[in-house]
């Protein structure tokens, strides 16, 4: 897509749909009129700042996600707010793998960081995830430094 024009009116039809409303709530909500709302959906016309701003807000999307998120060159929708889907990665033969470069870029992860490992085994929601082990100590108090050492994990 690439045109600021048409990622926004896609983005503003989608996430809508997403959120289940019709264009009347959505302009009822963020005090504009119905028709503004589908100029806008249909590309007739762009929101201005302070709209999209409130879209924004209303759709719990980044404003730079809302105007620039191109969703047919990423393959998926527009995310939610401070969400991300980095992409897919493999498992090395000794369970190694490695973090895309935006993840790394966007959590300033350097080699010799560490990470806590964090596991749900539940059958209906399996699943693995990383956090930095200084963001781990800070939620769960210094009290589990005992288990992970000084320096937050080895």
């Amino acid at each position: 897509m690439n045109n600021p024009r048409s990622n926004i009116a896609a983005n503003l039809r989608h996430l809508r749909k997403a959120n289940r409303m019709s264009q009347e709530e959505v302009a009822e909500k963020i005090g504009v009129s119905r028709q503004a709302v589908a100029k806008w959906e249909n590309g007739d016309s762009l929101p201005d700042l302070i709209n999209c701003e409130a879209l924004a807000d209303l759709y719990d999307v980044s404003l730079d996600d809302l105007v620039r998120y191109d969703a047919e060159a990423e393959g998926m929708p527009i995310p939610p707010r401070n969400k991300h889907l980095f992409g897919v990665v493999t498992l090395g033969e000794r369970g190694q793998i490695v973090l895309p470069k935006k993840a790394r870029d966007i959590f300033n992860l350097k080699p010799g960081d560490t990470l806590v490992v964090l596991g749900d085994t539940s059958p209906q929601t399996p699943g693995i995830a990383l956090i930095d082990s200084q963001s781990f100590l800070r939620m769960t108090g210094q009290a589990i430094e005992s288990i992970f050492g000084k320096k937050g994990g080895s």
